[in-house]
């Protein structure tokens, strides 16, 4: 009563809560009611007062059903000043929290009790339902459509002041990065080829490039350990083949770049996991928690034919892998979207391309187990590279050593394309195509 009497009393109170607030954390359907009616002239842009109130109310017909004029009147009496609106919302806000604490904990209880019910199910929902909490501190209440205007205006106004014009986070290929807008909040992206074509490799780089930037990103290795990962960052980074770190061999310049780069790496913000058969289940939980204890921005995995639903009877019961895949794809991408960031995974790719003769550039119906990745992933690209089939010039007869092929087959919100990379095989990195001739220019980036 206190907050909505303070809001009637001083128009510039409403700013201070409505990014806290929103009606269902009111205890009484009344005040629901009333806090809704003033949100909607808010949103209108309309002043909100006693009388705009009073007539937002009756417009609705929930006047008499929130106490009629007299009461509404009588919540400005309750309050001399706004001053303290914003710790009275957020005590709203903590008791709001703790009724729905209160219900999730009974409705547990209850079904804990029942032996019909899906353990590790239960489980994920559970902790679904208290993340979910968690997230109602910073999310914001109004989704209006003129304020969501308001903010992607803004946000392409801001992006055109930017000399690179890039929304997302960059994939550190300058080609690429102009292709896909950098990697977008809720995307799933898959990155498909075949053993051997620098799946890690790439993700690796499209790893140290986010960080550079200052973003923190999550990896999760179900192929190699931590301690191979991290050998693998310090030789990208450092410019050393793995063959001279596992050695030790090392000259004194090598040794000083791997200080260099190790103290840089050691600045950044970069969480590994190297949990074999990591499922769907487990994912989901170290990503709640890595997003609400240290707000990562971008998930990778390497890579999803390794990957289980989780345990428990029911959720196992496919009727074969290709819907358990699915499963995994669907479950990745609304992980993606409740988190808020984009994952980005590894896929292996079906031996249909090498039975293929001719070109064995990768397409979309050679992802491994396919089924509804196709239809769940924003972006599909596929890694090809020429030499490892051991054709060593292409059709214009030039040479292809060291060249990689990013090819982005489906993306859903911008164009599909090819993009040319340089691939060094003793360092497994990936940079930036620097070495065509004149002639070959043209075709970095080409319409499929």
């Amino acid at each position: 009563a206190s907050v909505l009497g303070a809001i009637l009393l001083e128009k510039e109170s409403l700013s201070d809560v409505v990014g806290i607030l929103k009606p269902d954390v009111f205890y009484t359907t009344a005040h629901q009611k009333i806090y809704r009616a003033v949100l909607n002239l808010f949103n209108e842009n309309k002043a909100v007062d006693l009388h705009t109130l009073v007539a937002e109310l009756k417009r609705q017909g929930s006047l008499e059903e929130v106490g009629g004029l007299p009461y509404v009147v009588q919540l400005t009496h309750r309050i001399a000043s706004a001053a303290n609106i914003e710790t009275h919302a957020r005590i709203i806000l903590e008791y709001s929290m703790r009724r729905s604490l209160i219900s999730i904990s009974s409705n547990i209880n209850n079904k804990a009790f029942d032996e019909r019910v899906d353990t590790f199910d239960l489980l994920d929902k559970a902790e679904q339902a208290l993340f979910g909490i968690s997230e109602e501190i910073t999310k914001k209440e109004t989704y209006h459509l003129n304020n969501l205007l308001a903010e992607k205006f803004a946000e392409i106004e801001e992006v055109g002041k930017q000399k690179t014009q890039i929304i997302g986070i960059p994939s550190g290929f300058r080609e690429l990065t102009r292709l896909t807008q950098g990697w977008q909040p809720s995307q799933l992206i898959v990155i498909g080829a075949r053993p051997g074509m620098g799946k890690t490799s790439f993700q690796l780089d499209l790893l140290i490039n986010a960080v550079e930037l200052g973003k923190k990103v999550a990896f999760f290795s179900l192929e190699m350990s931590c301690g191979q990962i991290t050998e693998r960052l310090i030789s990208n980074r450092a410019e050393i083949s793995s063959e001279k770190l596992k050695t030790g061999n090392l000259t004194e310049i090598d040794w000083r770049k791997m200080y260099k780069q190790t103290a840089k790496l050691s600045e950044s913000q970069v969480f590994l996991d190297d949990t074999a058969g990591l499922s769907l289940f487990e994912l989901r939980t170290k990503g709640r928690r890595l997003k609400a204890k240290y707000g990562i921005e971008m998930i990778l995995i390497d890579y999803l034919q390794l990957m289980t639903v989780g345990e428990g009877s029911r959720i196992r019961n496919f009727a074969n892998r290709e819907q358990e895949i699915s499963t995994i794809s669907r479950g990745l991408k609304a992980l993606a979207k409740e988190l808020d960031i984009p994952i980005i995974i590894a896929s292996q790719l079906s031996r249909a391309v090498e039975a293929r003769g001719g070109d064995k550039r990768p397409q979309l119906s050679d992802l491994r187990e396919s089924g509804a990745i196709e239809q769940d992933v924003d972006i599909a690209m596929f890694l090809y590279r020429p030499e490892y089939y051991g054709i060593n010039f292409d059709e214009d007869n030039n040479p292809t050593d060291g060249l990689a092929e990013v090819i982005i087959a489906k993306h859903r919100n911008g164009p599909r394309g090819k993009v040319l990379l340089n691939f060094k095989k003793e360092l497994t990195r990936f940079s930036d195509f620097q070495t065509a001739p004149e002639k070959f220019i043209d075709k970095i980036t080409t319409k499929i």
